[in-house]
């Protein structure tokens, strides 16, 4: 089937969330939606007044269900050419150049089934969002559980919602490890991702599990080998990676 031809279109903000110290999710309203997959992506354009036009990609964390909007959550990279314009510069009301949505191997939808593991590092939790927000929009019961790593409390997208979301779901459960500093009285993990932690983490779920890590490269790379090494069908297993950023 052939793929729509994308085109860049003008999307309005509409709203502007803070999330933490270094990220703000920006809802934009499209005059062309379409409708994505959670995990999928869209790229933002900016062009200087010389002409000078700079892109990057952003992982939607809008369920595929939010019609009309979309919902990208950045991270402000102090040397970046387009998270310090969108943190620092952009207001409700105005306008972003878009494109998308794009991908199509890192994508979860209800009817593939689960149980689902998700795994994330830092800002890499935004498309499993996506995914989490899409199983909700669905009423499905599909097991699903979240590790997630941060430096600190402090550093946790979402966490309000993901609180809630396993609080009134008995088949989600949010699990949250800490590298830097964890919060106080923290009982559970403090350090990064390790072949001990995932074998406790996916235990419930064993070679059945349905498996997506997104973070910076050498967090993925490390979650994935170590799941191959603990015999999970490759298959299973699919990841995203970005720049490091110290997770």
């Amino acid at each position: 089937m052939a793929q729509p031809v994308l085109e860049w279109q003008a999307g309005t903000v509409t709203a502007i969330r803070p999330e933490t110290r270094q990220t703000k999710s920006f809802t934009l309203a499209l005059p062309k939606w379409m409708a994505h997959r959670a995990g999928m992506h869209y790229d933002v354009r900016l062009t200087a007044p010389d002409g000078y036009q700079t892109e990057r990609s952003y992982s939607i964390a809008s369920a595929p269900e939010r019609v009309g909007l979309i919902e990208l959550t950045v991270e402000r990279i102090a040397d970046g050419e387009v998270s310090p314009y969108l943190h620092d510069v952009v207001v409700t009301g105005d306008q972003i150049e878009v494109r998308g949505p794009i991908g199509g191997y890192f994508v979860w939808e209800v009817r593939l089934g689960g149980p689902l593991l998700l795994i994330g590092g830092g800002s890499g939790v935004v498309p499993l969002m996506a995914m989490l927000r899409h199983r909700a929009a669905e009423h499905a019961t599909i097991p699903a559980r979240l590790l997630y790593s941060s430096r600190t409390q402090d550093d946790v997208i979402y966490r309000d919602e993901l609180d809630a979301m396993a609080a009134g779901d008995k088949g989600f459960e949010a699990l949250f490890t800490f590298t830097r500093q964890a919060p106080p009285g923290w009982t559970g993990y403090q350090r990064r991702i390790d072949g001990e932690m995932l074998h406790e983490v996916i235990k419930p779920f064993g070679e059945q599990a349905r498996v997506y890590v997104c973070g910076p490269t050498l967090l993925v790379e490390s979650v994935a080998n170590a799941l191959a090494q603990m015999g999970l069908p490759i298959e299973r297993i699919r990841t995203e990676r970005f720049g490091p950023t110290g997770v």
